[in-house]
């Protein structure tokens, strides 16, 4: 149960109400009215703004519309004292019973606690990772990988039909010096001599393996072909070798893509051409010339007449090229392609995540899905600023199997899934983070992703010694009942519930917001919301989470502490992070 929902569901009742009796007048609307924690503790347990909502509607003063808003609140059940304060914010303080019984929720739904059906079922398209397939996924990749995947559960977990999507780039010359590249290892297979990667080549260790591939498939009979016959068939074997590679990185990560679409199986599918056609049918295509790039002199640049796109219809800063000078499509034209592509399979929101260094393609691709989809499909793209490495406060090295980058696999191998994934969500994906294999591998509170953790293994080392010590205490916590809950009257558990209780919320808001790494920071709160009542156990024998004296009461903490774990795992597996038992 969403404690906040359904605040919110009865005040709607109430100006429903307000309205019929004519005291509130037709037209004002309650949709923006929010019921939410206060900002202090001690002005209650939930805050609403329905008053200034109300008020700024109708030209009244908030304060006295709050006061005629809170006699109604004082009527329903559950509420025990309410207050308007400020400009017109009314407090609302609930019966501890309301906290106490919202326990049995919490552990009736289980791994389902906090799902939502705000989604409705929308149907959206997260895009991510996308890398060019040309070799291993490098640590840059790996923060805009777990920011899409975490992102994806989230949005799922709060009602929308949610599809992964990677966007093979395997068009353009990037993948034809990839093939020359596996050529040479190819030649260096059949025996020959390779003392240096020409530059502009790709020099990482990791082509070795299709060479041989090559080799064991073909003999030496790709040498005495010509560069236009041999081209197509090495860079075809490179190619599917790099998706493979790729997808066992992503695999290493716990990621799992539901759709792969090819750039080159788009192009040749004639994609781009009734893409371009339909913008040309809404007059959005006309010949031209652009002014020079920003930052290059006069001299520098050549005006010459291309194919444009009328970008600046639809919010971008300039037209964009579709089609260069001499008819070949710009990078821009097949991205156009595949963004009605996936309008036209029905997602009515589409989500891009890219790297920091994307920031200049966010509008001419909005611009894009605004004017194929006429408005119907929103587009957003979110940004994954940079990681930097570093090992004790020191820059980490290069890796030599991929020859100018560190590899996401190399890191998982040293840290794990687990530290690597909640580590890059303890950042905003806009805001640069430090990942310093020294800190996060460390057992201390500064550690987020061991504070977590410990908390969920210290609840199941708490109830596996309740089991040994006070076995009638883990029998009666099977079938908790109110009146053994009622029992969780000291400040700090009721608080610890209240934080569980803003669980659901959190999901509905992190959701909107797209916004994965608000449920790392609270799974930080509320484990040390937890750590900090297990250690009032150390000056309180009556505050230990098992009291041998009265089973009723231990019963009561251990309903209370598998509440914790559920939500901690609820929002662990958020994060694409399993919570474990033990910690060794």
């Amino acid at each position: 149960m969403n404690i906040f929902r359904k605040i919110e569901r009865e005040l709607h009742l109430i100006v429903s109400g307000m309205k019929s009796e004519g005291v509130l007048p037709e037209h004002v609307i309650a949709n923006k009215i929010e019921a939410t924690p206060p900002r202090e503790t001690s002005h209650g347990d939930i805050a609403t703004n329905a008053a200034m909502v109300l008020a700024a509607q109708m030209a009244a003063n908030p304060k006295e519309l709050a006061g005629k808003l809170a006699e109604r609140l004082k009527n329903m059940a559950g509420i025990v004292q309410v207050d308007v304060a400020g400009p017109g914010f009314i407090n609302l303080t609930l019966a501890p019973s309301i906290w106490q019984e919202s326990l049995l929720d919490i552990i009736e739904s289980g791994a389902d606690y906090g799902n939502s059906v705000l989604g409705n079922g929308q149907n959206i398209n997260i895009e991510f990772v996308s890398a060019n397939p040309t070799g291993p996924m490098h640590v840059g990749h790996g923060r805009g990988a777990v920011y899409g995947d975490a992102l994806a559960t989230l949005l799922i977990k709060a009602g929308y039909n949610v599809t992964r999507e990677y966007y093979i780039n395997d068009a353009g010359g990037q993948v034809d010096k990839l093939a020359e590249s596996a050529h040479l290892r190819y030649r260096e297979a059949l025996g020959e001599t390779i003392t240096e990667i020409p530059e502009g080549l790709y020099p990482g260790d990791y082509l070795m393996p299709v060479g041989q591939k090559l080799k064991a498939e073909h003999g030496d009979k790709l040498l005495s072909m010509p560069r236009e016959q041999w081209l197509p068939i090495v860079r075809d074997t490179t190619l599917k070798a790099m998706m493979l590679m790729i997808k066992d990185d992503l695999a290493a990560l716990g990621i799992h893509h539901n759709v792969f679409t090819s750039e080159r199986q788009l192009a040749d599918s004639g994609k781009v051409e009734d893409a371009l056609t339909l913008l040309e049918e809404k007059g959005l295509i006309y010949k031209g010339t652009l002014e020079a790039p920003k930052g290059k002199a006069p001299e520098d640049y050549e005006p010459r007449e291309q194919t444009l796109f009328k970008s600046t219809d639809f919010g971008d800063d300039q037209d964009r090229a579709v089609k260069k000078s001499d008819g070949s499509w710009t990078y821009f034209a097949p991205d156009v392609a595949y963004h009605f592509d996936k309008c036209k399979r029905g997602f009515t929101k589409l989500i891009d995540v890219f790297g920091a260094d994307h920031g200049g393609y966010v509008k001419r691709i909005q611009a894009a899905v605004k004017a194929l989809s006429d408005g119907k499909v929103t587009c957003e793209v979110k940004l994954c600023q940079l990681v930097k490495f570093m090992r004790g406060g020191e820059p980490l090295k290069m890796s030599k199997r991929a020859g100018t980058f560190v590899t996401v696999r190399e890191v998982l191998d040293e840290v794990g899934k687990e530290v690597f994934r909640f580590i890059m969500l303890t950042r905003k994906n806009d805001v640069p983070l430090d990942f310093d294999f020294q800190k996060v591998t460390e057992q201390s509170k500064d550690n987020p992703v061991f504070y977590v953790q410990y908390a969920h293994a210290r609840i199941q080392s708490i109830i596996r010694n309740a089991a040994t010590e006070l076995p009638d205490a883990v029998a009666l916590a099977e079938t908790p009942s109110p009146h053994m809950l009622s029992r969780l009257t000291h400040p700090e558990e009721l608080a610890l519930i209240r934080l569980m209780c803003n669980w659901p919320r959190l999901v509905e808001s992190a959701a909107i917001g797209l916004e994965p790494h608000r449920v790392a920071f609270y799974l930080h709160d509320l484990a040390a919301a937890f750590h900090g009542f297990w250690t009032l156990g150390n000056d309180d024998l009556g505050l230990r989470f098992i009291v041998k004296s009265d089973i009723e009461l231990t019963a009561a903490r251990i309903t209370l502490v598998r509440a914790v774990a559920t939500v901690l795992a609820s929002g662990l597996r958020v994060l694409g992070v399993e919570p474990v038992d033990e910690l060794r």
